[in-house]
């Protein structure tokens, strides 16, 4: 439990106003996992982003997951859930975070199985703009199928700033385009985040590195545009130290300040941190 140590409240002071956990790793904590869950849910708020639900893949739903989630989040009184627009599994995992194909046929199937999840949680979930590396069979625009799921599931938006920056590169449109056209009153929370330049025109989403200028600017953009928005860093791997990754997390405060006119708080949320993502941590 190492990590979590490094996160002590007495050591990160006021830095972070909320972190985030993978459901997947915690709902079936037991003994000091579940000690040092508790210890960290009573002094900060948490949301769960989501890893395994595959709300875009062929397999029927995990009820009984979904069944858990409800509960794991009444009981750590966990705010706001998300998952990734995507799916990862086929009667198996797939251990990657696949593309639905942008047709109006996945939106149906998509926002069917998004309002299911409503309606057995008994609260909204966020749905986040992933990163993609092909689009088969795609008949739609990736705005207007992210738009067309919002609107006919009637969820949320996790609006991942990296994710928009990826896309424009290899798939060649225009970042800031991209944000406008989205609905900026459907935004739970943001995620933020650093990536790889594997070539010119092809990069990684990775979180494994320090979030780029271009990226800050988008953010930025984003809060001129929607107002301020609680915003998390993620950071998977390459982890600095906890001093030098607060910085970053220091720098979505300045911006948020900057444009602090209408601010939508997760319980007074600025910036926020990834927490003990790795089951292992």
């Amino acid at each position: 439990m190492g990590p979590l140590r490094s996160y002590d409240p007495e050591t990160i002071g006021s830095s972070i106003s909320f972190m985030e956990v993978a459901p997947e790793n915690w709902i079936n904590a037991g003994g000091k996992k579940k000690q040092y869950l508790r210890y960290f849910t009573e002094r900060f708020p948490f949301v769960c982003h989501g890893l395994s639900l595959s709300i875009g893949g062929p397999s029927p739903l995990d009820e009984t997951f979904i069944s858990k989630l409800g509960q794991f989040m009444d009981q750590y009184n966990i705010r706001a859930y998300s998952e990734h627009l995507s799916y990862c599994t086929d009667d198996g995992h797939l251990y990657d975070l696949m593309p639905i194909p942008f047709t109006e046929e996945a939106v149906n199937y998509v926002a069917g199985r998004i309002q299911k999840v409503q309606d057995m949680i008994g609260r909204r979930m966020a749905i986040e703009n992933v990163s993609y590396y092909a689009a088969p069979g795609a008949e739609l625009s990736e705005i207007d199928f992210i738009n067309a799921v919002i609107t006919e599931a009637d969820c949320d938006l996790l609006l991942d700033v990296n994710n928009i920056y990826v896309n424009s590169v290899n798939h060649r449109y225009d970042p800031l385009e991209f944000l406008q056209a989205l609905p900026g009153e459907r935004i739970a929370y943001g995620h933020i985040a650093g990536h790889y330049n594997e070539a010119e025109d092809l990069v990684v989403d990775t979180h494994g590195a320090d979030v780029i200028s271009d990226v800050w600017d988008l953010l930025d953009k984003a809060y001129e545009l929607f107002g301020v928005f609680p915003t998390l860093l993620e950071r998977d791997f390459n982890i600095p130290p906890v001093d030098e990754l607060l910085l970053e997390v220091q720098r979505i405060k300045q911006i948020q300040d900057k444009w602090n006119r209408h601010d939508r708080p997760l319980t007074d949320s600025t910036g926020g941190l990834a927490h003990a993502r790795q089951s292992s941590a």
